[in-house]
């Protein structure tokens, strides 16, 4: 699979469909990593070793890093967690009435946000691990993502709200998706000026948030992870969205086992990696931009599951300026 010298594959990895892969918040040494087979990993890609686990009642389908000691996770038992890597020690700090789909986290107001099939908003202040609010929202949360102080819900029924995370009592503004089926991921640039959305028809779209006339012409939306076979266009699903913190381009994980990565200001395709066995469930770039993990695992969407699945796996990329810097 590739030249050792830029690619690598972790040891051990999780048994059961991989949901979220995230680098920690300043580091490119410890990823965390949740699974359908109920557990939450870290792993030291440097010394390529798991270093603790701890382990749901249900599949988990979403974690993230508060700082680099403190991780989160959501997921099918209704639960959130909080998990203490340092000390080894677990607490269930809440729960949601149906699965916790996505759990994120604001660094500008120190606050946990988790998304859920019920079609609610949870707010969780970390200091006191308490609740401070519940949002309904107007159907399932699929994605969310943070720009700063603004919380971006992505939901069934193709709807997509922009909350300020100081006042929830309405959100900002309501918006549509652009792309015309179901929403499957959703990720805001680093630099807070808009987001990208992709679906589950190969399309990804390129929205900016603020909704004056001259930002709203920028927007656009644009076809991938198609592919011809045997004369016949097959249409992916684009599972994952990364942003490259520094550059503000972002790579994309598909049905098709491929990643691109993208400029977005410039409409350009950066470059694509080589295929990878099976879909690509989630991307994280690291905090300095240096090192892409690569989540591939079955999803689940053909008619007929074959006989032999792929096995799950995660693909350590080191990456390079000419990969990921706008040209």
């Amino acid at each position: 699979m590739g030249d050792n010298k830029t690619e690598f594959k972790l040891k051990s990895p999780p048994e059961d469909g991989i949901s979220r892969v995230t680098f920690g918040p300043n580091s490119s040494q410890f990823l965390l990593v949740s699974s359908w087979d109920k557990k939450v990993r870290l792993y030291d890609i440097s010394s390529n070793d798991q270093r603790c686990e701890y382990t749901h009642s249900a599949p988990v389908l979403d974690c993230v890093f508060q700082d680099p000691i403190h991780v989160w996770s959501g997921g099918l038992d209704q639960l959130l967690k909080c998990y203490d890597i340092n000390a080894g020690t677990e607490q269930t700090v809440g729960n949601h009435d149906n699965a916790i789909k996505c759990v994120c986290y604001s660094s500008d107001l120190n606050l946990i946000c988790t998304g859920s099939w019920d079609s609610s908003v949870k707010l969780w202040d970390p200091r006191t691990n308490s609740c401070t609010g519940s949002f309904n929202q107007p159907d399932k949360v699929y994605t969310m993502s943070v720009a700063g102080e603004k919380l971006v819900v992505g939901t069934a029924g193709r709807k997509v709200l922009v909350w300020d995370l100081r006042n929830m009592q309405s959100p900002q503004q309501k918006r549509e998706s652009s792309l015309k089926y179901q929403t499957r991921c959703l990720s805001c640039f680093p630099n807070k000026s808009g987001y990208v959305l992709s679906s589950i028809e190969g399309r990804v779209a390129v929205e900016y948030l603020d909704p004056g006339a001259e930002a709203q012409k920028k927007k656009y939306a644009f076809k991938c992870h198609r592919i011809k076979e045997n004369g016949v266009e097959n249409i992916y699903p684009v599972n994952a969205i990364s942003f490259h913190k520094e550059y503000n381009t972002f790579a994309t994980g598909g049905s098709d086992g491929f990643v691109n990565i993208w400029d977005g200001a410039n409409k350009k395709r950066l470059c694509q990696f080589h295929r990878y066995p099976t879909s690509i469930a989630s991307l994280s770039f690291s905090a300095d931009g240096s090192v892409l993990a690569i989540a591939s695992s079955y999803s689940y969407e053909h008619e007929k599951t074959p006989e032999e699945l792929p096995e799950d796996a995660i693909y350590i990329r080191y990456v390079s300026d000419q990969e990921t810097k706008p040209k």
